[in-house]
């Protein structure tokens, strides 16, 4: 189990980003991390990872622990071999490989090559588009194609516990659901943890198991993917829709920070 017990991080020795945010994700459970931009989501799995260091921040005060084990503030490589593995937001591939040796770096602190090539075609059955594409120079490749690449990249290392930043980014709502239901049959069929951050709230609740929310470096809701689904301050705020499921207009939610009733 990943336990946050109460994390303060800050950048640089003065911009604090995160204020007392704790959390957990149970072995083998899909947990969302959602919230709007510059809550602090990406944060947390840095937090989690050790790639803070390389961004000039820290845990500042509170405590990370991995199967009991406190994990804050270390090497992001000791963290992956502990089976850590984020995938970053962005689509990071290494554009001038191909896409099968690109997920041949997920294996990269593996050695046994039977177990190299069994996870290949695991890889290749969750995304057949990949197999299709495996000697296609990474950079010519679509975003979804991309996307899906560094998914496999991230399940080529054996993940314990996957951090998922923002999958669904600039990705078409076909794509965004056919990612996320090969995330969630990975998950069933591996019972690997897996944290998911990300703004579209829909697509995260319909395969976790539990939700919370952040706002400004704050944890200000959590509960059962399902109850935060028919939320009504999650529907309104996070989803864009008002009573009996009714899409709201801009206008009517611009001012929502004002009227979020758990912040008060």
């Amino acid at each position: 189990m990943l336990v946050l017990n109460n994390i303060e991080v800050i950048y640089s020795d003065v911009i604090q980003v995160l204020k007392g945010v704790s959390l957990e994700v149970p072995d083998g459970d899909i947990v969302a991390l959602l919230g709007g931009n510059g809550a602090g989501k990406s944060t947390v799995l840095k937090a989690v990872s050790g790639l803070l260091e390389t961004e000039l921040g820290k845990v500042s005060n509170g405590s990370i622990t991995w199967k009991d084990h406190r994990i804050e503030n270390q090497n992001p490589e000791k963290t992956a071999r502990l089976g850590i593995i984020q995938v970053k937001e962005g689509r990071a591939i290494f554009e001038h490989l191909t896409a099968e040796e690109n997920l041949l770096v997920g294996a990269n602190i593996r050695s046994d090559m039977a177990e190299i090539k069994e996870d290949m075609a695991m890889v290749y059955d969750y995304f057949p588009r990949l197999k299709q594409l495996r000697k296609r120079i990474s950079g010519y490749l679509s975003g979804g194609e991309q996307q899906m690449l560094v998914v496999g990249r991230a399940m080529m290392a054996r993940p314990k516990l996957m951090l998922l930043d923002e999958a669904s980014l600039g990705l078409s709502p076909i794509l965004v659901e056919e990612i996320f239901d090969i995330i969630g049959r990975f998950n069933r069929e591996t019972k690997t943890s897996i944290l998911v951050v990300e703004q579209n709230v829909r697509v995260a609740l319909a395969i976790a198991v539990h939700g919370y929310i952040m706002e400004n470096g704050r944890v200000v809701l959590d509960d059962s993917a399902e109850k935060l689904q028919h939320n009504e301050d999650v529907k309104e705020f996070y989803m864009g829709l008002g009573e009996l499921g009714k899409r709201k207009s801009y206008r009517e939610v611009k001012h929502y920070k004002r009227r979020k009733r758990w912040l008060g």
